[in-house]
């Protein structure tokens, strides 16, 4: 399996990209086609002992920044690494797309490039966020599309419940619309028509869930439009760090919660792993042509090497067709 990689996408790009992208090459054996300034991607590779001869390197002399717009970055930029990637996903000559770059970039750039699966208006992006049961709680759309329609969040739910099904291996998972309360009658007319959309399926739908139930894990998946998406999940990674950094602090203040850390140093270190971003890699990019996978603008190499593990769980379970099929099979026209 090949994965095209940005190399110059994120804030630690190309050195951490580069580093976890050897590290997925060697751990799950696939081939990595790193894309972008060919001289830095090389410098990069030469600090590491040693790496794999499926590692590639194509040359792209632009980068679009993380603060560019994206529009007018994809028309001005021909020659960027984001732009080069998904050419090279367009033409088959790789299996999937990694970038931690500029988000609206990516986006931009898959659906132009890609174009849509078929009866999909606007793409979305799936996040997976830890929870307090088992099962993790995919949540769709963080910030693809801020302006949906309740159409949309429709087709949103029906993506993700293949996804679900094929990546968690979960025969019937729950579905949520998220709202400002738990009643039919809450929310905007838009929530409330998308309510119906979503009641008038053969989905699991739950009803409405509130903000808290995403990390209770009520449902398996929420769905919301993309702006109240990226909010919420901004507001849980700045609680998150906030919780870690009120916590050390405390544990740090006396020689008794010190000698208290030495016992729950194991636990610790168990919570902090459920809750690291990297460990889940990266989103899917739901509804494109092709599987597309974008990271956070701070990945790690860990960060980097479990999203092109999720890039390859995605290919392998080929859930692109079934979703296809599921919403022509339950939207009515």
């Amino acid at each position: 399996m090949k994965i095209v990689v940005d190399a110059m996408g994120g804030d630690y790009a190309p050195a951490e990209v580069v580093k976890g992208a050897v590290s997925a090459a060697k751990e799950f054996g696939c081939q990595i086609v790193l894309v972008g300034i060919e001289e830095r991607i090389k410098e990069e590779l030469k600090k590491i002992k040693s790496y794999p001869d499926s590692i590639e390197i194509v040359h792209a002399p632009e980068v679009i920044e993380m603060d560019e717009p994206a529009a007018f970055a994809i028309r001005k930029k021909r020659d960027s690494s984001i732009i080069r990637c998904v050419e090279l996903l367009k033409s088959q000559k790789a299996d999937a797309f990694f970038s931690a770059g500029n988000t609206g970039a990516v986006v931009c750039a898959a659906t132009l490039g890609l174009g849509m699966l078929s009866g999909v208006e606007r793409p979305g992006i799936a996040v997976i966020t830890p929870t307090l049961r088992k099962n993790p709680t995919l949540v769709i759309d963080v910030g693809a599309n801020i302006d949906a329609k309740p159409m949309q969040l429709l087709q949103y739910a029906l993506m993700a419940e293949v996804y679900y099904r094929h990546i968690f291996k979960y025969e019937k998972p729950s579905v949520g619309l998220l709202n400002i309360g738990e009643e039919a009658a809450k929310g905007t007319d838009f929530i409330k028509e998308a309510y119906q959309l979503l009641a008038d399926t053969d989905l699991n739908f739950q009803g409405n869930v509130e903000g808290k139930d995403i990390f209770k894990g009520k449902t398996e998946i929420v769905v919301c439009d993309g702006f109240v998406g990226n909010v919420a999940l901004k507001v849980s990674e700045g609680v998150a760090e906030a919780l870690g950094e009120i916590l050390k602090r405390e544990l740090l203040k006396s020689w008794l919660a010190k000698i208290g850390l030495f016992f729950i140093y194991n636990s610790l270190r168990r919570v902090k792993k459920h809750l690291d971003y990297s460990e889940y890699g990266g989103a899917p990019l739901l509804g494109v042509n092709g599987a597309v996978i974008i990271g956070h603008g701070r990945s790690s190499a860990k960060a980097v090497k479990n999203a092109i593990r999720v890039a390859m769980k995605e290919v392998e379970s080929n859930v692109i067709q079934e979703m296809m099929e599921s919403i022509k099979s339950r939207i009515k026209n």
